[in-house]
């Protein structure tokens, strides 16, 4: 246990209207690459249109934050949008349809409990091995799939291989716990990582460095129990910590003294994610100069509060 999970693969921020979410995203200071909007037919020999969930990212050097939304309306797509074709044999594309909409339904769901941060996906190089110690500790999960996500590099677009597994909780549909979608993804290889061009945030962020969560304190043990299974335990002391993953769990009663007048959605839920900067004082002065409003954190750094980025509060940390 340890070597096996590397930290943050990325975070999934849900939210209702994908042109808004990247306005928001670009006026907190960070780039957000044009929106995938796959393209896939609703019959054999049909013609292909939007369908699904389309998703933008912040990237990192090791790793991004998602925004995610709801292909509601496929006549409508952001003008920046960049239709993405799903290729398929025929006799596949039932069962694709229905993959597709099975995810779709668990996003719809998670934005009908709140606009903000459900995803939670922890990075490691051995899939397998994640796999395998999962059954062995007698957790749900619907095994590892593989996938192909679009990646910018020196020489262009390219379709990176991920390999990822979610983890299921009983009572609930496949790829869900309480709190959202948690689960694993296998880091891409190291020469096409070396291949992706540095993204450059203008206020300064270097890279998603935690995901935090918040817990009804009389469920903060079994919580904590659960989450030493799939990520490791946690330091000793509050909050809880679990380091190999980059995840915080504070309860209800507690947040306020993390992150002073934030109130959960809901609970559980994952309420912030982390950014580092190189330089904490020339990013607040940035979201000052664009008119942002940020608040000190427990831990003397900076957030910009929930109810001014979508339904998620985002910390920056000066980087180490």
């Amino acid at each position: 246990m340890g070597i096996d999970i590397t930290g943050l693969h990325h975070v999934g921020h849900i939210v209702h209207d994908m042109s808004q979410a990247m306005d928001c995203y670009r006026r907190l200071g960070f780039t957000v690459a044009a929106p995938a909007y796959p393209l896939l037919p609703r019959v054999a020999g049909g013609v292909a249109e939007p369908f699904g969930v389309a998703n933008a990212h912040v990237q990192f050097p090791r790793n991004f934050i998602e925004l995610v939304a709801v292909i509601d309306d496929p006549g409508r797509m952001p003008g920046e949008a960049r239709p993405t074709p799903l290729q398929v044999p025929d006799d596949r594309l039932p069962g694709l349809l229905a993959a597709i909409g099975a995810t779709t339904a668990n996003i719809a769901s998670f934005l009908q409990r709140f606009q903000g941060l459900h995803i939670m996906i922890a990075d490691t190089p051995d899939i397998d091995g994640i796999a395998a110690r999962l059954t062995a500790a007698d957790i749900d999960h619907a095994g590892v799939h593989a996938v192909r996500r679009p990646v910018e590099t020196h020489t262009g677009t390219t379709m990176e291989p991920v390999r990822y597994l979610e983890i299921s909780a009983p009572g609930l549909p496949a790829g869900r716990v309480p709190e959202g979608r948690i689960g694993f993804a296998e880091s891409a290889p190291a020469p096409l990582r070396g291949n992706q061009p540095h993204t450059v945030h203008p206020n300064g962020a270097t890279g998603l460095v935690e995901c935090v969560l918040c817990v009804a304190d009389e469920a903060l043990p079994a919580l904590t129990q659960r989450y030493a299974t799939y990520f490791g335990q946690a330091r000793d002391g509050r909050p809880h910590s679990f380091d190999r993953a980059n995840v915080t769990v504070v309860t209800a009663s507690t947040l306020g003294d993390l992150l002073p007048g934030e109130r959960p959605a809901a609970l559980p839920a994952f309420v912030a994610c982390t950014v580092s900067v190189r330089d904490i004082a020339a990013t607040r002065q940035f979201l000052h100069d664009n008119d942002v409003h940020v608040s000190p954190t427990g831990r003397e750094e900076i957030f910009v509060p929930a109810k001014a980025a979508l339904g998620t509060a985002i910390i920056f940390r000066q980087e180490e």
